[in-house]
């Protein structure tokens, strides 16, 4: 099948939902929960990673395949609440001056610094099990901070933007 038939297909099927009188904010949220149960095993796949170069460490204190499980699972929570941010934030109003630094933004850039040090620190996990690579303890332990510092950045991030309230429109 060619490409542009493929798209062509998927194009048609979108009207015969829509026109099957599926409200379209309900097709809408389950798009969105699958896109965010995605992310969830995306961060999850990168908890993996990371865990497993966890347990290479000699003499180390993650010996136990317990912290695989864990940092699956922290990554998991962390892609899923930290990188698709709330509507709330993407619709503020922006400020007509560029300059002009108000806090909203604050969220978005951390949740960005944590996707970006989580994404980074899993692929150098990555690198480090397919390449077979014998870093010191100290190189390991520093990738794994790495990438909970991230983690934990897109967590406060979502947090943060689930409990900020929509501004009042100033009349």
């Amino acid at each position: 099948m060619k490409i542009s038939s493929a798209i062509f297909s998927s194009f048609s099927l979108t009207r015969y939902v829509g026109s099957l009188g599926i409200a379209r904010s309900s097709l809408i949220k389950s798009a969105h929960t699958l896109e965010r149960i995605g992310l969830a095993a995306v961060g999850a796949s990168c908890g993996l990673y990371v865990g497993a170069t966890l347990l290479r460490q000699k003499g180390g204190l993650f010996e136990s395949g317990w912290i695989v499980l864990i940092t699956m699972l922290y990554g998991a929570l962390s892609y899923y609440v930290g990188i698709d941010l709330s509507g709330n934030v993407a619709k503020r109003p922006k400020s007509s001056i560029s300059e002009e630094w108000n806090g909203s933004e604050s969220a978005e850039i951390m949740s960005a610094a944590g996707t970006f040090g989580a994404a980074i620190a899993a692929t150098l996990s990555v690198s480090i099990l397919v390449l077979d690579q014998s870093l010191s303890n100290g190189l390991i332990s520093f990738v794994a901070g790495f990438w909970a510092v991230g983690s934990s950045l897109q967590v406060a991030a979502g947090t943060m933007a689930r409990n900020q309230e929509a501004p009042m429109n100033e009349q």
